[in-house]
Order: structure tokens, then sequence, then C-alpha cells
């Protein structure tokens, strides 16, 4: 997993701890960090330029003497963050050899922690995808390769479980998946993690 946001798997918002921490990365790394912090609080349309460098304790010169615009800056932050994401899926691989099922339970576990997370804001991804209209932007472009290569992912932990209609039973795990995240964003429903947990092993054991 990049290094970068290893430190956000639990709680991407630990900023109780950031000051020390930041102050010991190079230049480049403390702006994809400092954007880290603020796409996530505010999205991406809000957050300037100066502000990235102010929390990282830089210069827009030096910004941009690492990236040329902030769109390439935001292509950057979402390129390591599907690192991320798909690295869950990679250490639980790791972790649960030749168990797929526990697989697909322990990816359902990340989601449901996530949502369950103080000022929870929904779904990088998603969030990110509503503020990139361009259907051709390399940065929705990236977003929309990782959620497909995602599912794939779960249609092959279906297909090694023996489960019935791996595609079918993916797509469903998907709804189950993306839609919690959007609940928990609404609140329209209280423990959703709790109620995520349970429907999947529900479904999965069906």
């Amino acid at each position: 997993m990049s290094s970068i946001f290893v430190h956000f798997e639990s709680d991407p918002m630990q900023s109780h701890i950031r000051p020390g921490r930041v102050a010991q990365l190079p230049p480049r790394e403390r702006i994809i960090d400092a954007a880290h912090e603020l796409f996530f609080e505010q999205g991406i349309a809000r957050v300037t330029v100066d502000a990235i460098a102010e929390l990282a304790g830089s210069t827009k010169m030096t910004l941009y003497r690492h990236f040329d615009t902030k769109e390439a800056l935001v292509q950057e932050w979402l390129r390591l963050l599907t690192e991320n994401y798909s690295a869950v899926l990679d250490d639980l691989a790791i972790q649960w050899p030749r168990e797929p099922v526990e697989q697909l339970m322990g990816f359902a576990h990340f989601i449901a922690e996530d949502t369950a997370r103080v000022g929870y804001r929904g779904c990088p991804f998603t969030n990110s995808l509503a503020e990139i209209p361009d259907p051709q932007s390399p940065a929705r472009l990236l977003i929309e390769t990782h959620k497909k290569r995602q599912f794939h992912r779960l249609v092959d932990l279906c297909r090694e479980a023996g489960l019935d209609d791996p595609e079918w039973l993916a797509q469903e795990l998907t709804m189950l998946l993306e839609g919690a995240q959007v609940v928990a964003q609404n609140k329209g429903i209280s423990n959703v993690g709790e109620h995520l947990m349970r429907a999947i092993s529900r479904r999965l054991a069906s």
C-alpha cells in the first residue's frame, strides 16, 4: 500500500496527528497529504491551490513545480487512493488465502468501518465524480476504471467461492456496498455498517 496514505486506513481525517507526521514527508508528499485532507473535508472544487500549499507548509511555486495544474494534483491523489483501496483486497487475499468468502466479508467490513467514522462524507470516488462532469476527464476515467476493476475482483471471489451466478451476485454486493456509503452519508438510517454486514452475510449464506 502506498506509504503516503497508510495512516488513513482506519480514519482518513486523523488531523490530530498530522503536524508531526507531515513535517517528516518530502515536499511532494506533503502537498499530496494536504490535498488529501482538504479534498476529503471540502470536496475538490472548493479547495484552492493556496489552501493546499498553506496546509502543506509549502508554497504555490513548489506545488506547481511538482504538479503543472490543480487537475494533475487531483489525478495523482485519486490514483494513490485507488491503489490504497485495491491494496485492501490484496491484503485480504494474503490474510485469507483460498478463503474467498472471508475476503468478501473482510472487504465489506472495511467499508462498514469507514461508514461509522465520525464526520464520514461518503465514498471519495463518488463524491469526486459529482464534481467532474466531463466524461473524458482523465480523473473521471481513472475512477471508472478503478470501480470496474474492483467489481471484477468481486466477481472472481464469488466464482472462486463456488457461489451461484457469480457475476450477478457481485453486482448485488456492489450495490449493497455503494448504497451503504450513500445512506451513511445522507444519514437516512443509523448503524449503516451493522446493517451492511448483516445483509452481505445473509446474501453470501444464501
